[in-house]
């Protein structure tokens, strides 16, 4: 438990190791006070915890009462390899365990336990996300995909339970109809399609990133209050 944390009410901050299928991975992990619900972040290729667009909107979501964890996907040796060879950035079932393992790490954690998890995905991340939303079906929360890639999750998009928000740049639009076959196939009962105005794949143009944060924080609040209401499908751990 963190010292002087969420069991006093207080916001929460800390470094944090996830045991993932034998690799140890490193993350940050915050959570602010009376927070509702905890969202784990799949960054793109070539990224990691330290992306300065995931980071800002973990900022804004926590501003709104939402606990987020970064952490990296690869371990360092990892992503030496990848960096040459590309051979893992686009490897979505591994991706998808890595994230299957950290949130199973998060579940078991006193310190988040409690809070519904939820998934913020980019890029070659948000097909991560989606496949591991499938095969948990009953755990996730939500959902949010940011310039990303559902249609790398393939078949696994008719499992997906998790409401689910696609956010795309409005001139992205080789992403955009990827993203609009994929909302297609998406079978969960709440499914949204926004395109951001003006946006390039990394919404780099003035105020998009802000709006997505924003767009992300209203979905995530919606149905974070929802997964407040129902049983708790996980045990506190001993």
């Amino acid at each position: 438990m963190i010292a002087g944390g969420r069991a006093e009410g207080r916001s929460a901050h800390r470094e944090v190791s996830i045991e993932a299928a034998g690799a140890t991975l490193p993350g940050t992990l915050t959570i602010p006070k009376g927070a509702s619900g905890l969202v784990l972040f799949a960054h793109g290729s070539g990224s990691s915890r330290r992306s300065p667009r995931n980071r800002f909107v973990a900022e804004v979501l926590q501003s709104r009462g939402i606990a987020t964890l970064l952490f990296d996907l690869l371990t360092g040796g990892e992503e030496s390899i990848d960096e040459y060879t590309a051979e893992l950035r686009f490897n979505i079932p591994f991706l998808a365990s890595r994230l299957a393992d950290a949130t199973r790490w998060a579940m078991g954690d006193p310190d988040t336990w409690d809070l519904a998890p939820c998934y913020f995905g980019a890029s070659t991340g948000a097909g991560a996300a989606l496949v591991a939303a499938a095969q948990m079906p009953e755990m996730i929360a939500a959902v949010v995909s940011r310039g990303g890639r559902p249609d790398l999750a393939g078949d696994a998009l008719g499992g997906v339970r998790a409401p689910t928000l696609l956010i795309v740049g409005g001139d992205d639009e080789p992403v955009i109809a990827m993203n609009r076959e994929a909302l297609a196939e998406l079978q969960c009962a709440e499914k949204q399609l926004v395109i951001v105005p003006g946006a390039t794949h990394l919404f780099e143009e003035p105020g998009t990133l802000e709006e997505v944060a924003r767009l992300a924080g209203d979905w995530f609040n919606i149905h974070l209050t929802g997964a407040q209401q129902a049983p708790q499908v996980v045990r506190r751990p001993q």
